[in-house]
Parts: C-alpha cells; sequence; structure tokens
C-alpha cells in the first residue's frame, strides 16, 4: 500500500518485565505518531532484533493479560510470545483492540450471550457487531518505523499475515503460537478454528 502514512517513534524506555511466574526480561518500550488510528499502541523491543525480526501482534484482552480469565488464550498467548521473541530477537506489537475490536464492553456483552449457548463469533453477529474488526494498519505503520518491513510472524491466524502482506510487510514465515486450551475456553478455540482458520493442531477441536 503505497499511499499508507508513515508513522515514527515518539519515545523509546528501557522496562524490565516480570511476569506472574517469575520470569523476568528487559523490553524496550516504543511509543509511535501519526497512527492512522490514533490509538495508543505500543511495541516491545526484545532480545536482539536481526534483519528478519520475530514479530507477534498481541491485541489487548484486559480480561486474559491483566486478571488472568481462563475464558480466551490471551493471557498465556501473551506470556509465550514474550519469551519466544526475547530468545530469538524482535518485536511485540501490543495493540488497543479489545475484544477483536469491538471493546470491552462489548465483549462482555459478547460473553454473556456466549453463557446461552453462541459460539464467540456468533455473539458479536448478534449485537450487530463484525465478527473480527481489527484492522491492522496501525501494525505495518509501527514495524516500518521500526525499520522492520521483512519479517517472521508469530500467529495462529491467517488474516494477519495476509492484512500485513497487503500492506508491504514481507512475512518470510508464519510460525504458530502454543496451543493453550482449557475446559473454559475449548469451544473458543475450536470456533476459531472452524470458522476463521486459526493454525491449532487439536483433534478435539476440529472434529465436525
Amino acid at each position: 500500500m503505497s499511499d499508507l502514512p508513515d508513522g515514527s517513534v515518539r519515545t523509546r524506555v528501557k522496562v524490565p518485565l516480570t511476569f506472574a511466574d517469575g520470569y523476568s526480561v528487559e523490553a524496550h518500550m516504543v511509543t509511535f505518531r501519526n497512527l492512522v488510528d490514533g490509538r495508543e499502541h505500543l511495541a516491545l523491543i526484545l532480545g536482539e532484533p536481526d534483519d528478519v525480526p520475530l514479530v507477534r501482534m498481541h491485541s489487548e484482552c484486559l480480561t486474559g493479560d491483566v486478571f488472568g480469565s481462563a475464558r480466551c488464550d490471551c493471557g498465556p498467548q501473551l506470556r509465550e510470545a514474550v519469551e519466544r521473541i526475547a530468545d530469538r530477537g524482535g518485536v511485540l506489537l501490543y495493540l488497543r483492540q479489545e475484544g477483536r475490536g469491538i471493546g470491552l464492553y462489548n465483549k462482555l456483552d459478547a460473553y454473556a450471550l456466549q453463557d446461552d449457548g453462541l459460539d464467540t463469533y456468533a455473539a458479536n453477529t448478534a449485537l450487530g457487531l463484525p465478527q473480527d474488526a481489527r484492522d491492522y494498519t496501525v501494525a505495518a505503520q509501527m514495524l516500518k518505523a521500526l525499520g522492520m518491513d521483512r519479517i517472521d510472524l508469530l500467529t495462529n491466524n491467517p488474516d494477519k499475515a495476509a492484512q500485513l502482506g497487503a500492506l508491504a510487510i514481507e512475512i518470510r514465515e508464519r510460525i504458530a503460537t502454543g496451543v493453550f486450551a482449557t475446559d473454559h475456553n475449548v469451544h473458543y478455540l475450536r470456533a476459531k478454528v472452524l470458522q476463521t482458520q486459526h493454525t491449532l493442531p487439536l483433534a478435539e477441536l476440529t472434529a465436525g
């Protein structure tokens, strides 16, 4: 996309991170100017990135990332991504896209509908909302501002790779994340496999 506005680095600051399980790592947190949606997205540079850094685009999930909700796999995915990226060298883009872009309150409304039997996508539709409202234009802006236009992408979601590719970010390889299934999120993960072709290699999730 040649008409993509340029983003630029605003601030870069060193922040030591410690997770609940005791894992610690140093990150350089980067903020940006001129992102197209005007939101305060964040990049965490971890390890020593090479010419093809490992990148994870992680959508904000207050319930999973902060409170440890077992209804999704977001918290464990975030924890895994930080360590894998730190070991390899790359960047985690923390994107302010709660609830696949519908916001926190709408996400909790969708949870209530899921309690009545709808899956995560059908619940959004029942609320008159997109199944997935995320646009990764800001992610492409952030990567280009960091000088990263050829990457390995840590994701199970083919749409992330497709959107970045259309925004002139070259994906050398798409690398699957771990699978963090619980009794509380197995139906959520199964819906990801069946409806949006996430690469989650669990037979019980893909069975018809």
